[in-house]
């Protein structure tokens, strides 16, 4: 299934999200120029490699670099696809949830979940050596934060077949627990198969960032800016 829209309108314009759009498309602009030699350096520069970050806590030296990758890796992405599917997640479902949380809680909280869910990835790929990027953590925090605030939303859907792709609407909560099972059973595969750490989808960051959004939603929503509560009260 792949979204296209919500049906909830917003109150006001969504600066943070677009902005966050906006500064991946950049990046992965800048990514473009530097050849594939470059790229693949710059990735494995600023991207989140477990067993770096690991070594660098264990070993109390903290180096900054290695623990800035934590946050940089979230603006950088493999490819046309890997960027288009992750902004398109986050315009569907960040505006919404940016209009919940005001913007400086929003972008406190998609960092701070961005952040947190790389480690759903160490944590199953600890000695790992591959270089993790991608907003896909932090967004999974806000689909997850969307499904508490929202999950009687009406999303369009666009279902891909062999002869015809069919269009409807479904419930934000359907289509946001199924998208979490999947990730779930595919990194639970992963793992089975022992190919967690060995590149590819992180699905332990979409786990993990699920799950964040999901708790820390209750942190950051403001009720004062909204006057809505969740559907589902």
């Amino acid at each position: 299934m792949i979204p296209l829209r919500d049906d909830i309108p917003t109150l006001r314009t969504a600066y943070v999200t677009y902005g966050l759009i906006l500064l991946n498309v950049v990046v992965f602009l800048y990514e473009l120029m530097l050849g594939s030699e470059g790229v693949n350096q710059f990735i494995q520069h600023w991207g989140t490699v477990p067993n770096d970050v690991v070594g660098t806590i264990r070993s109390g030296a903290f180096d900054a670099r290695i623990l800035a990758t934590l946050v940089t890796s979230i603006f950088i992405h493999g490819g046309w696809l890997h960027l288009l599917g992750n902004m398109l997640y986050l315009y569907i479902f960040g505006n919404n949830v940016e209009d919940s949380m005001g913007r400086v809680r929003f972008i406190v909280f998609y960092l701070l979940v961005g952040v947190a869910a790389n480690f759903g990835q160490i944590l199953v790929a600890s000695d790992s050596t591959v270089a993790g990027v991608g907003a896909s953590g932090a967004i999974a925090g806000v689909l997850g934060a969307y499904l508490i605030l929202y999950p009687r939303a009406r999303v369009l859907v666009l279902v891909p077949a062999i002869f015809i792709w069919p269009m409807f609407y479904l419930p934000a909560a359907v289509v946001l627990v199924f998208w979490f099972l999947l990730q779930l059973f595919q990194g639970t595969a992963s793992l089975a198969a022992g190919q967690a750490g060995m590149g590819g989808v992180a699905f332990w960051v979409h786990v993990a960032g699920f799950v964040l959004g999901m708790g820390l939603v209750f942190l950051f929503r403001d009720r004062s800016l909204t006057g809505r509560k969740p559907t589902w009260m």
